[in-house]
Formats: structure tokens, sequence, C-alpha cells
């Protein structure tokens, strides 16, 4: 364009052609799009009232995944385009995949979410009595502002396996009419002390003590009488004794339900938005996803929020077997396969909050409301810990998904200097796949109540749609 063409456009028409949109999501809606919007986040919520835990998640998947005619993936089956496989790894991550119309040599579409979320776990000696109190000692999972757990209602959920080998399944505080669990607090009258400890100190890890009965056992010639009721009612409801909780894996999350939140109902407020808000959508996505042209893989996965490591989180190597051994399937190499691949790792990003601005850069975070957030790089400060997706895949995702009139922005985690955070975004990217971070902007971030916006789900599942149907 000519210097005097440029003179002849007002500026308002230069704006709209030069500056980036920056527009709230419902404005670029129409009336049936909002509708669909509405109900795809109705299921989003009756799942995140169904599964708190990796484990009920797993469970979730693997049993929607059976009603839609997925198998279960054997290394050496013989697959075709349409085929559906999938796989349950120890009962808390799944990998699910759909085998697409182009040569497996081409690569796979991978979608990365986790479904693990901060919590209290139970230490492996947890119950004791005090001062004719009865109580469960918890050990925090992952990162939260402690302070948070304290005077809220309680659930508690997991497996205990009894010493006779049977699995046993807890949930307990989530039904009509059941007993909720609770972590006390000092009343503000008493709590001169408490109060000058620094923020981060204000309830401490040992403090996290989870008040679970005060009757006691009808016998007076013994000590700790509540423990022994407690026990009791454990073993005829359980059959399980003292020694079990030897072998149990058992959280205490928050026995709060997702509920629609705001006047016109355009938010969800949850427990454990970060990750399953990604999860959910991607897991959708992908059953949505008939006919691939590339085969299209999900990965829901577990401990992301302890550093991924173990045998159910990314810094392992089930994810990589999966793909050798699809692969083999077709008689391909699966170092190959894994360097043609690409990945959207599905998680969250921080949403500006109005109330604390000071933690974000304006011109570079994710906005309620503005679409799904996709994020080149993360990690902390001088981008410790990141992949950073290079310039050439960002330009690949920009052009799939403004080709797929999806509603996206961008974000980073935070000022340069203000900390940071990871994904699984660098695990994958380490197996020589190209990987970008692409998720929902979340409010309380790791709070016992996160906040997201419904259009924001809505369009993390239109991009995850997309990405995998390429």
């Amino acid at each position: 364009m000519t210097k005097a063409k440029k003179e002849a456009k007002s500026a308002k028409a230069l704006k709209e052609e030069l500056f980036s949109r920056k527009e709230h999501a419902a404005q670029r809606m129409d009336a049936k799009e909002l509708k669909a919007c509405d109900a795809f986040c109705k299921g989003y919520t009756a799942f995140m009232n169904q599964c708190k835990t990796e484990r009920e998640a797993t469970d979730f998947f693997t049993a929607e995944l059976e009603a839609k005619g997925f198998q279960a993936f054997r290394p050496g089956m013989k697959l075709t385009a349409g085929d559906k496989v999938y796989l349950n790894n120890r009962g808390k991550a799944v990998i699910l995949a759909t085998i697409g119309t182009a040569p497996i040599t081409e690569g796979v579409r991978l979608c990365a979410a986790h479904i693990d979320s901060p919590r209290l776990d139970l230490k492996q000696h947890p119950l004791y009595e005090q001062s004719e109190i009865g109580y469960f000692k918890t050990h925090y999972y992952g990162g939260i502002k402690k302070y948070q757990w304290t005077a809220i209602p309680l659930s508690l959920h997991g497996v205990i396996v009894r010493s006779d080998g049977e699995k046993i399944t807890v949930r307990i505080g989530e039904d009509a009419g059941d007993p909720v669990f609770y972590i006390t607090d000092l009343l503000p009258h008493l709590a001169t002390e408490q109060m000058k400890r620094p923020l981060a100190l204000g309830i401490k890890g040992e403090e996290l003590n989870i008040v679970i009965g005060s009757m006691p056992f009808r016998d007076d010639d013994s000590a700790e009488l509540v423990k022994l009721h407690l026990l009791e009612i454990l073993h005829e409801k359980y059959g399980i004794t003292e020694d079990d909780f030897l072998s149990a894996e058992l959280e205490i999350v928050p026995a709060f339900p997702a509920r629609e939140v705001g006047f016109d109902r355009s938010m969800i407020g949850a427990y454990g938005h970060d990750d399953r808000v990604c999860s959910y959508p991607a897991f959708r996505a992908s059953l949505d996803t008939v006919n691939p042209v590339h085969t299209s893989v999900v990965i829901l996965t577990d401990k992301e929020e302890t550093g991924s490591d173990g045998n159910t989180g990314l810094c392992s190597s089930y994810l990589k077997y999966f793909l050798m051994d699809l692969a083999e399937c077709f008689g391909a190499n699966g170092r190959r396969v894994m360097s043609a691949s690409k990945c959207l790792s599905a998680d969250v990003n921080a949403g500006f909050d109005p109330t604390f601005p000071d933690v974000l850069e304006k011109n570079n975070c994710a906005y309620l409301n503005h679409g799904v957030c996709v994020t080149k790089f993360t990690g902390a400060r001088g981008k410790s810990g990141t992949s950073d997706a290079s310039a050439e895949f960002v330009g690949e995702i920009r052009q799939l998904l403004d080709a797929g009139n999806v509603i996206w922005q961008t974000g980073e985690l935070g000022k340069v200097d203000m900390g940071g955070g990871g994904t699984v975004a660098a695990y994958i990217a380490n197996l020589d796949i190209d990987t970008i971070d692409v998720g929902v902007p979340v409010l309380s971030m790791h709070a016992p109540y996160e906040l997201v916006a419904k259009t924001d789900v809505w369009a993390a599942y239109r991009a995850f749609k997309v990405f995998l149907e390429s």
C-alpha cells in the first residue's frame, strides 16, 4: 500500500486493519452458538460434580470410551482408519486414539491435559485423637494457599487396599445426607499472634488436620475412645483396620458443587478447573472427531501438580511407549512418528483479575470471555522450564484456529519477574514433538473454588476439535 493510500484511510479504518482484535467472545457468537456453548457447559458442570479426583475422572472417561465403541489397545493389534482405541494407565490416566486416514508416518495430532488437582492427601498413619476429637493428618498435594483450606466443608475420596488385597472405593461428603469434614481455624478474637504470621504461614502444613468425629466408644476404662469409635465405624462400613491406611490413597477435596456464577450465569465456579476444564473439552473433542485426517490422540494424565514424576505422570515413558507401540501396529518407526507429530498441551493460564492487576502485564495476559489462550512459552522468570514453541509452529496454529473460526487470544503467566509456572508441554516437546500450550483462563487458580467463563470453555472445545480433525 502506498503512503498516499494510507493517508486516505481514516484512523479507525487503519486500526481495524492493523491492530490486534480484542473483543468479548459473546460479541462474536450468534444466538445458536451461545446456546451450544451453554449446553456444552452443562455437561462439563455435571462432569465436575462427578469427578473430583484423577481416579474418578479416569473411571468416567473409560466408561464413556467403552460405551462409544473404543477398544482396549494391545501392542501389535491390526488397526485401520476409523478404529478407536484406548489405554488405561493404572486407573489414574488414560490415552485415547482414533486412527486417521493419513499414514501414521505423517505423525499424530496430540492433545495433552492433566486430571489431577491440588488437594490434601492423608498421611499413611493419619488417624489420631486429641482432647477427645478425632483427626486425620494430611500432606498437601501441589501448590496451595494453605489458609484457604480451613473452615470449609470437605469430602473424602479414594481407595483403600485391605490386607486381604480387596480394594475399597471411598467417596464421602458429596451426596445429600453425607457427613462432611472440616479443618478448624482460630477465631479472630484469639488470633492476635497467628495474624502476625506471614500470609504463607497463616496456616502451617501440620495444622491442616481434618476433624472427623468426637463421640467416644462406650467404655470408661480405656484411652483414645473417640479414635476407637471411629475405627469401629470404619471397620463396620469398609472392613478395615488402622493398618489398612498404609495401603490407601485417600484425598481430601472441597465438598462444594460446581455451580453457575453471576446473575447472567456466564461463569462456572468449581473445584479442579485446573486442569479438568481442559481435559473434558479435549476428551469431548476427541469423541466428536469421527474421521480425522491424522490419527488423533488425547492423553489425560496424572501428577502434573507435583512435577509429572511417577509412572502415571508425563515425565515417565508411558506416552512414548504408547506412540511407539501404535507406530509398530503399522510397521512404522516410533521415533519418526513422534518427530512428525504435533501437540496442544491443554492446560490453563491465569486470567486477568481486576482486583489484583499488578501481577499481570495487560498487553500480554489472558482475559475471561476472550477465548481459549495460546501460550507460546511458560516457565519462570527467564523462561526456566519451558519448551517455547517455534514461530513456525505458532504460525501454523494461528492459521488453523482462524480457519476454524475459533475465538482465541494469547497470554503469559504473570509479569516476567513475578514468578510463573509450568505445564506438561516441555515433557512432550522433549520427545521431539512440536508443542504449544492452549487452554482456558482461570481466576483464583489453585484455590478450593476456581472461576472460568463459559465462552472460554466452549472455545477450548472448538480449538481442540479443529486441531484433532486436521
